[in-house]
């Protein structure tokens, strides 16, 4: 009989993703390779219907996450925070093919079994504040392992269980993030106390661990991550994305530099703004990545630098913002740009700066966190604190095409560290030490 690997479905969100649904997706395809049968646990906003083919239809209707009725709230949390008290029961979603899912195949894992419990990581949450206890998940047939991959307050009665920490953000620079730092140490500290096992991605979060959240380094795996991008998305000629470049975005192939990512105190857009202009390159700067918590000043600039620009239109843009690209235009601008500038305060692992360097694209990025030991050689680095550092290192990957092309090559061959493959090895032998 195989063995069974249940994940959260936390990130996993079926519009737009964010590093850990990759994380995630990319993890469960490789256990399912391994042999192993994979289970996702997905939170919903309403109670699972009773009949399977309407609780498969709720599981891919955005219009399932309408509003509780602000009379209803009250009975459903007390309701909820009980059966926490007591131990959830998610219920299986047969996906049986009612629903035509083509649409939704690049974003869900592979699996074998969903699950859907409501408000699940929500009502969690709320349960370890008040009462400092993990909940307890029941399943008919329960997982040999429960791979928590986000610091959740759950666990899987019966099963070994086990959490990855990507990094510790929130207790390292607490400035740059909302999270109740109190609430966030305590789970820290009891995921790091009763875990059967943690994984992470650096060896720097593995430190931090170690000596922040005092772990014994023996309970501690870092397994690094990967990055695969469907092969027509990578083959494609140069000549298909610079028509794609033209069309869609106005760019043009080697003529504009890339930062995508969040827009979040964390990612240090502000200075890297700053950089830009001081710099005076002549190539426009491409933003791209949801509006995050903290950035006002980061807003607002983008929207004077627009008024600015339709004030001059005789003048060429410098500076483009788009909230949100999918997978294969993202590719493309990566795959165009004559540089990404990823000049991040803190990172666990930092996935913009891999994918870059896989598909042979220069990088800029800081000599801080766990970027160095993800970028090796193979980078440009800055002090992320340091405008003047950046925009010189803006100025130089600009106009240095053999340093450009240097760095090009060994981004390859740094990347190839990270190979799916090799990551594949790392998960195996974690999953293999835990049997």
């Amino acid at each position: 009989m195989s063995r069974r690997i249940y994940f959260d479905g936390l990130n996993l969100s079926l519009e737009r993703g964010t590093g850990i649904a990759t994380y995630t997706r990319l993890l469960a395809g490789l256990v399912r390779q391994l042999g192993y049968d994979v289970g996702v646990v997905y939170s919903s906003p309403h109670r699972p219907a009773k009949n399977p083919v309407l609780r498969e239809i709720a599981f891919f209707d955005p219009n399932n996450a309408a509003p509780v009725p602000r009379h209803r709230r009250p009975y459903n949390w007390a309701v909820d925070q009980l059966s926490h008290i007591r131990g959830v029961k998610p219920v299986p979603v047969n996906l049986s093919g009612t629903v035509v899912t083509d649409q939704f195949q690049s974003r869900l894992p592979l699996r074998d079994q969903v699950f859907v419990s409501r408000n699940l990581f929500a009502n969690a949450r709320l349960y370890f504040s008040w009462s400092g206890r993990f909940t307890d998940l029941e399943f008919d047939t329960r997982p040999d392992i429960l791979h928590c991959t986000y610091q959740l307050p759950i666990r899987a009665k019966g099963a070994c269980n086990i959490y990855t920490i990507h990094d510790l953000v929130p207790l390292r620079l607490p400035f740059t993030t909302l999270d109740n730092k109190r609430q966030t140490y305590r789970l820290l500290r009891k995921i790091g106390a009763e875990a059967d096992h943690i994984v992470t991605v650096s060896e720097q979060s593995k430190r931090d661990i170690v000596e922040v959240l005092g772990v014994d380094e023996k309970r501690v795996t870092n397994t690094y991550e990967a990055v695969e991008f469907p092969r027509e998305f990578v083959e494609r000629s140069d000549d298909v994305v610079a028509e794609q470049l033209r069309g869609s975005f106005g760019l043009t192939p080697r003529n504009y530099l890339l930062f995508y990512g969040a827009l979040e105190p964390k990612k240090n857009v502000q200075r890297l703004f700053d950089a830009y202009m001081l710099s005076a390159v002549d190539i426009p700067l491409v933003v791209t990545g949801p509006v995050g918590w903290g950035n006002q000043a980061e807003a607002k600039w983008l929207s004077d630098m627009r008024e600015e620009e339709r004030s001059r239109p005789q003048d060429k843009r410098r500076i483009h913002h788009f909230e949100y690209v999918s997978l294969p235009m993202l590719v493309t601008l990566i795959r165009g740009a004559r540089a990404v500038v990823f000049p991040s305060l803190y990172e666990g692992f930092g996935l913009p700066v891999l994918e870059s360097m896989l598909l042979g694209t220069p990088v800029v990025t800081s000599r801080t966190s766990s970027l160095p030991e993800i970028a090796g050689d193979a980078a440009l680095y800055v002090n992320p604190y340091e405008t003047d550092d950046i925009a010189r290192a803006i100025k130089t990957i600009t106009a240095d095409a053999g340093l450009r092309a240097e760095l090009s090559e060994r981004g390859r061959a740094q990347a190839e560290l990270f190979s799916v493959a090799r990551y594949r090895d790392r998960v195996a032998a974690l999953y293999d030490q835990l049997r």
